[in-house]
This record gives C-alpha cells, structure tokens and sequence, in this order.
C-alpha cells in the first residue's frame, strides 16, 4: 500500500555560515526566530538578505537556522532565471562546482565562491519509520501526485535523521506545476 506524505513547500532562502552570519549581519550576531519549520530545530528567521546575479536581484531572501558549516543558497529555476543563473539540481551540503553569487545584508556583503542551488526533491523521515517501510537513507523513490495536474516525480530521495518528521520537500516551481499546496499529501511508490 502506498505510503501518504505531506508536501512542505520550500521557498527561496539562505542558510549561512558562522563567518558570514558576521558579514552580513555583524559579528557574534545572532538570528531571531520568525517561525519554527516542520523539521526539529530548522527555523525561518527574521532576518532576510538580498542576492544579486549577473541579470537581477532576488530582496527578502529568507535566511534559515541554525547556523550551519557551510553557506549555501536554495532557488527554483525561475529564479535563476531571473538572477542570470543557472544552478545544478543538488543535495544540500553538496556544493562542488555550483556557482557563487553576490549577498548584500545590513552590515555588509559578499561573494559566495560556490553554493547556489536547485534543492533535489527529497523526503525526510524518522530512520525508524523508514526501517519500518524497507526504505533507507540516500534511496530515490517515486512519488505519484494526484489531482488535475497529477504526476509522477522520479528521483525523490530519502533523507533519514533519527528526529525528521515525515515531509516531502519541493521547490515553488515544482509545487506551482502540480498545483499543490503545503499539506497537502502525496504517495510514495515502490521504488
């Protein structure tokens, strides 16, 4: 039997490194909570920053918490697009040969060498519930979409930590080309 998942719909945001947390914000700054996300200890924070391509401008990108080891930038296609950029599709943290980009904050701003992506479509899940359905970390499963715009997506991979909460991840361009919304539930197919 299909195994039902919610969607969480994930917009353009940053997540940023202790150094650049401080030069964009100024040092030992520390972001402020907006809202907590689906994924324990994952929050949007108040602060935005503005990213600036070869072609155009993205204002209010959401920085993400916590701080992280890595700065990276996550955008749909049609903001790449927009800026003038056309990022590889990427697991997070996976960052060789991505291009860098242009991030002005408040207290300063900076070239990121690398680290502008299109988020690889991936569901989280508890490591027990994916024992549970024979699944494991790093697996690509298929996932049907019902509804007027329904479809299949190949290629979801499997992303297990011992606290996820069950939640598939998509972009806003691919959310927008299935019409879903968050909350909204899907169905993983047998791979």
């Amino acid at each position: 039997m299909p195994v039902e998942v919610p969607v969480g719909v994930s917009g353009r945001h940053i997540h940023l490194c202790r150094e650049d947390l401080d030069a964009l914000f100024g040092p030992g700054y520390e972001l402020a909570v907006y809202r907590q996300l689906s994924q324990p200890g994952e929050f949007a924070a108040r602060e935005t920053v503005t990213i600036v391509g070869p072609r155009g401008v993205l204002e209010g990108v959401r920085v993400l918490g916590p701080v992280r080891t890595y700065s990276q930038v996550e955008i749909a296609m049609t903001d790449g697009f927009r800026l003038g950029i056309r990022p590889p599709v990427r697991q997070s943290g996976d960052l060789d040969g991505t291009p860098g980009i242009a991030v002005v904050g408040p207290a300063g701003a900076l070239n990121l060498r690398r680290g502008v992506i299109l988020a690889a479509r991936h569901i989280h899940m508890g490591e027990e519930q994916a024992r549970t359905l024979n699944l494991s970390d790093e697996q690509p499963v298929r996932v049907w979409v019902p509804g007027i715009r329904g479809m299949i997506l190949d290629n979801v991979i499997i992303r297990t930590s011992p606290h996820s909460c069950l939640e598939l991840h998509l972009d806003t361009d691919e959310a927008n080309a299935a019409l879903l919304s968050g909350g909204d539930k899907v169905k993983i197919l047998r791979p």
